[in-house]
């Protein structure tokens, strides 16, 4: 249903009862949200390692792990692993960032038992024989080239670099190849050791899915596991990065590429919500300000947004522009424009209005894809150790005000405080 502002709304109390947790005595939590009108269910285990917790000559290791599960297990071959979610209609991958990894399936409902299975065993059982790693690291490889290959990708991967100098947030997804082909199995069996605990798991679904069965089966998959502390301690980057940088390379292609940005706010940060509608705002979509400025008005780009990377302990505000070489100055110039008007003059109140309502049609979009719940599901429980009903997150956008988009447009947005990556044509 929908108010006559044309905002999303929810009856919060049906909301809650769709959700559940539970914490296994090993430490493994198991949260659901069961959508009883759909057939399919979206299972992620969750683990709470990514790039970040690696050091130079590791960088890579994580990535390389979520690769080789899949090539064999104690019970299951390469073409069986496959097979055992395909051959019933089924979706299976997996996913590494900075801070997670997360091994998921979208299946029917009625293939729950056989999808928990699986995803434990790719956890648990990997068998990381040197043939298939030596085969593996030729497609990640592979990978690594595809990614080079596309000047997005790497004025991205420069850009963190410059702004996390010396710290892990700082290293590629994906590592280097000198590291890849150095990876050996015993490697990749310390890193499992090391990170893969109890504690560090969230099994997440959402569908058609009962929860005290899902826990059922997550104790008869997971209960060899037995309960350990992770004396981990991530450190958390030093203030030397927010030192602002102009780095400037050159590549084999045809366009120049800026990223233009700077360290903004955590995932609990306060004023993280008007950080998302700012950038919203000014950078998502045709109707956004640097669209039409860069874009429409100007015909600078094809290309043109800003982005917003929310982590545990800091964050990255970015804007980014693909150009003609020649145009370089000018967009970068019509960028701090933007960024200008924006510190300068408060927002009207109508455009901060109609933001709101195209940040929460995006999210009311995104709850009719069930992965998209089950990621919801898993991120908030690695982030926050609890579920933010959908309703609270609403209610958070529509209590930020135009001063507190002014506030922090003003404490964010100043020209000298900004890093500048720029691939240019060789």
């Amino acid at each position: 249903m929908l108010k006559s502002s044309g905002s999303p709304t929810f009856n919060p109390s049906a909301e809650e009862t769709l959700y559940n947790k539970t914490t296994l005595k090993n430490g493994i939590r198991i949260v659901t949200e069961t959508i009883p009108y759909v057939r399919s269910v979206s299972v992620g285990v969750w683990a709470n390692v990514g790039s970040r917790d690696e050091n130079p000559d590791q960088n890579g290791i994580t990535h390389f792990l979520e690769h080789m599960v899949f090539k064999g297990t104690k019970k299951r071959s390469i073409r069986e692993i496959a097979r055992s979610i395909e051959s019933r209609g089924g979706y299976l991958n997996a996913f590494t960032t900075k801070e997670n990894t997360c091994f998921y399936a979208r299946i029917l409902d009625t293939n729950l038992a056989q999808t928990v299975d699986v995803l434990s065993d790719l956890v648990r059982n990997a068998t990381f024989k040197h043939d298939e790693m030596e085969k593996e690291k030729l497609v990640v490889l592979e990978e690594l080239k595809s990614s080079e290959d596309d000047p997005e990708d790497v004025v991205h991967e420069y850009f963190e670099r410059a702004l996390f100098p010396n710290h892990s947030l700082g290293l590629p997804i994906i590592g280097c190849e000198r590291n890849l082909m150095n990876f050996q199995r015993t490697h990749l069996r310390t890193h499992v050791a090391s990170h893969y605990s109890p504690g560090n798991i969230v099994i997440a679904a959402a569908g058609n899915v009962d929860h005290p069965k899902l826990v059922n089966l997550t104790e008869k998959c997971f209960s060899g596991m037995s309960k350990r502390v992770d004396e981990r301690e991530r450190k958390a980057p030093s203030s030397s990065g927010d030192q602002p940088t102009k780095l400037n390379y050159t590549k084999k292609i045809h366009q120049a590429h800026i990223c233009m940005g700077r360290r903004a706010y955590s995932a609990k940060h306060k004023q993280r919500y008007p950080l998302l509608l700012l950038n919203t705002l000014l950078g998502e979509g045709m109707s956004s300000r640097l669209y039409q400025s860069v874009r429409e008005q100007n015909g600078l780009a094809y290309s043109i947004y800003s982005f917003v990377n929310l982590l545990s302990d800091t964050g990255i505000f970015g804007t980014y522009v693909a150009t003609d070489e020649k145009n370089v100055e000018n967009a970068i110039d019509l960028i701090f424009k933007e960024l200008k008007k924006l510190r300068s003059k408060p927002v009207a109140k109508a455009e901060l209005d109609r933001t709101k309502s195209q940040i929460k049609g995006t999210m009311m979009l995104g709850l009719e894809n069930m992965s998209g719940r089950m990621m919801r599901l898993g991120s908030s429980e690695m982030v926050f150790e609890k579920y933010v009903p959908i309703q609270t997150v609403l209610d958070n956008i529509d209590r930020v005000t135009v001063e507190n988009i002014h506030q922090v447009a003003e404490e964010l947005f100043v020209d000298d405080q900004f890093s500048t990556v720029t691939i240019r044509p060789s």
